[in-house]
Parts: structure tokens; sequence; C-alpha cells
């Protein structure tokens, strides 16, 4: 395929509200590194650590007296405790397909589908000492392309759209770190709260595949959304 010199996106400006959201149809496509691939988004979904970058809520300095986060401008505001970067594309959740490959990287991996893991410990060519997450220490995915080291793009075979896909990494991958750190295996009782949300249920559905016996606290207008979620190979209850 023919790949264009610039793409339209989605551009975080500064911190604040949506107004601080722009597009640009004139962002120049970047161009993978050494251990890098170029990914054309298929669909990026959106999440609350979108929502807290923007606002400025990942600062040590936007605490008020009560403990809640202030909307601030603050120079420790990625996800990563540095000053964000603007103009900034966001965008976690990612799924698309390798269109292009860096040095170092196999080129049968173009025409992969795949989904970004954006936990991340290697950006720009470069090892990270401390984690970044993706669309916060480096561009994302709410633009056409985006790059990202190819160690964090899975490929994935799946009947699944792209936009159900979207909604996987962040979520997931969190909930998938909870139960491995707390061991969980099919003996276990694992009461969920906030079951409706998104690492809720994936932590009702990751749980549910291990076996455990799991117990999700959600209100009554949402049981039937966490009921649909398929059949249960362990018993599944609801607290209203």
């Amino acid at each position: 395929m023919t790949i264009p010199t610039t793409m339209q996106g989605i551009q975080l400006i500064g911190h604040g509200g949506l107004e601080m959201l722009q597009l640009n149809e004139t962002i120049v496509v970047p161009t993978p590194s050494a251990n890098e691939v170029l990914i054309q988004v298929a669909a990026a979904g959106g999440n609350n650590t979108d929502i807290n970058t923007r606002i400025g809520w990942y600062s040590k300095q936007a605490v008020d007296g009560d403990n809640t986060r202030s909307e601030i401008s603050a120079e420790d505001a990625s996800w990563a405790g540095n000053a964000l970067r603007f103009p900034l594309i966001q965008g976690a959740d990612v799924c698309g397909t390798i269109v292009a490959v860096g040095d170092n990287v196999d080129a049968q991996r173009i025409g992969e589908r795949v989904l970004i893991e954006p936990c991340l410990r290697e950006a720009g060519g470069q090892r990270l000492d401390q984690p970044w997450y993706y669309g916060s220490e480096c561009n994302g995915g709410f633009a056409q392309y985006t790059v990202v080291a190819a160690r964090h793009a899975y490929a994935v075979d799946s009947a699944l759209t792209d936009i159900e896909l979207a909604s996987f990494p962040c979520s997931y991958s969190t909930a998938e770190n909870m139960l491995t750190r707390a061991k969980v295996v099919a003996q276990d009782r694992v009461l969920v709260s906030g079951a409706s949300g998104g690492v809720g249920s994936a932590v009702v559905q990751l749980a549910k595949a291990r076996g455990a016996y799991v117990i999700a606290i959600t209100s009554s207008s949402k049981s039937e959304q966490l009921l649909a979620l398929g059949p249960m190979k362990s018993f599944y209850g609801i607290l209203i």
C-alpha cells in the first residue's frame, strides 16, 4: 500500500476540557525507527486514562485539601510523572494493521492485525528505565497512523471487530495484572466492585476463565449487562 506523508489526528494542545482537543489534518505520518512498526489505526478506544491525562489528574501537584484532583496545568502530569509535550496525540487503546517496519523487524509482519500493549518498556528505539503509557509520554492512537516498538504490537486472530478489540488493551491488561498479582486460581472467590465498568467487567471475565467463584457488585440497572457476558463455568452472583 502507499503510505501518505500526512494524516488526520486529534491533538491535545494543553490541559483542560474538550476544547483542548483539536483536529489536525496535516500531521506528519511517523516513520518507524529501528525495532518499531508503523500501524494504520482501525479503531482507538477512549477511557479514563485519556481523560485523566487531559485534565492533569495524574499530577502530584493537583491535589486539593479534600484529596481530590484539580484540573490544572502541571509539570508532572503525564502517567509516569513527567510534563506532557504538547501537542500530544492521545489514545491508549488501539487496534490496527502493521503497514511498515523499521530496521531489525521482520518485514513479514507487514499486514498483521495487531493490538498495542499500552504500558511501554521501549519507545523511540530505547529501553525505558521507567514504563511509559501509550498516548501520554508519547503519541498514541487518535490518528490515522501510529508507531510503537514492535515488542508492544501483538498479532491477533479474532472474529471480533476492530472496534470491539480496541476496548481491550487498557482495561484487560489492568485486570489481568491484578488477577496475576493476586495469584487467583479456581479455588478462589473473587469479589469485583464496579463490575460493570471496563476494568471491572474484564476482571469478571478473566476470573471466570480461571474457574474462580465470582461475585460482582453493580447497580440493578446494569445487572442484565453483566449477566449478558456469557455462560459461566463458575457461580456468578450479583449484589444490588
